[in-house]
């Protein structure tokens, strides 16, 4: 939807956030749910701990925690991913907004920068189980320096899900590069959780399932619990934490070269590969090989040429550390 194509509707789109503070000092909590608008188990988990907040079965205990649960009020309305384009490949303030998705950058980000922690609430498409996107360990490197992975780390185990995932955006940077895309495309591959750690906080994106599974909201929502006990927010013991995580380190993204490239296969994330495993064919009939054993990682059989395909992960000992 183009900003002047129906000013009615886009009016219409306001933002919400319900905040909640205990009188005791503490961290400062943010939780957001549909930032794609068609990944509505967030927004379920959410509504339902706002309502076990107001009526007293839960009592925060210190600090601040805010809810969002709808993000991009426009791709929710849509009942679809995306309102304009990806809000979360490119998440920044804007002075010149032109799609809706700017003018939800233009409010979220501001609320993010008084916080110190997001938990952000997706599902897939595919069948699979739930999993948790993760930073990267303590650098100072260009792409994404970080001093919080512990915290991150801690809080990842406690979510209730056993599949840890790290290497998102220094892998996808070096895909852009590759593509020769303009500087400022640099940026995109910045969504909520790399917003939040460029300024100076910890965030974890937590894929609760398919979204489809009604076992998604339930997900979400002991996530949601689990995260504010863990910080202290609220009273309770953390429940289903994991006691064992396969931790998996995204490692190189794979283009569309034409728009006639295929997979071999229809795969879904997480599906095993073997070195040397066939994986899709160019157009040309190039075989397209895995180089070692590991994971296939949000593979589109819908791409268009020059555009990522697939990503691809391997065996981390990050928590053995």
């Amino acid at each position: 939807m183009s900003l002047n194509s129906d000013s009615v509707l886009f009016n219409s789109l306001s933002f919400k956030s319900s905040t909640y503070r205990s009188p005791q000092a503490g961290l400062r909590v943010l939780i957001t749910g549909a930032v794609h608008g068609n990944e509505i188990c967030g927004t379920h988990a959410i509504l339902r701990v706002i309502n076990d907040i107001d009526a007293g079965v839960l009592t925060l205990k210190s600090g601040v925690v805010t809810f969002v649960p709808v993000t991009n009020t426009l791709a929710y309305q849509k009942k679809q991913r995306i309102g304009d384009r990806n809000l979360n490949r490119r998440l920044r303030p804007t002075e010149d907004p032109k799609e809706f998705e700017d003018h939800v950058a233009n409010w979220l980000c501001p609320l993010m920068q008084q916080h110190q922690v997001l938990l952000d609430l997706h599902s897939f498409r595919g069948a699979g189980q739930a999993f948790v996107m993760v930073g990267p360990e303590n650098n100072d490197a260009q792409v994404e320096p970080f001093q919080f992975a512990h915290e991150e780390e801690v809080l990842a185990q406690c979510l209730g899900v056993n599949r840890f995932v790290d290497g998102w955006l220094s892998t996808y940077a070096r895909g852009v590069l590759r593509r020769q895309s303009p500087i400022s495309d640099r940026e995109f591959g910045m969504g909520t959780t790399e917003y939040m750690r460029s300024v100076g906080g910890y965030a974890l994106t937590l894929e609760c399932g398919q979204h489809d599974d009604p076992m998604a909201k339930d997900v979400a929502y002991q996530a949601i619990l689990n995260t504010l006990r863990l910080l202290n927010v609220i009273d309770g013991s953390i429940e289903n934490g994991a006691t064992k995580m396969e931790v998996l380190r995204i490692y190189e993204v794979v283009d569309k070269h034409h728009e006639n490239d295929q997979f071999c296969r229809d795969w879904a994330s997480f599906d095993e590969i073997k070195q040397g495993c066939l994986i899709g064919t160019r157009h040309d009939g190039t075989p397209v090989l895995a180089e070692m054993d590991g994971r296939i990682i949000f593979p589109d059989a819908n791409a268009m040429g020059n555009e990522e395909w697939f990503y691809l992960a391997r065996r981390n000992d990050r928590l053995e550390k």
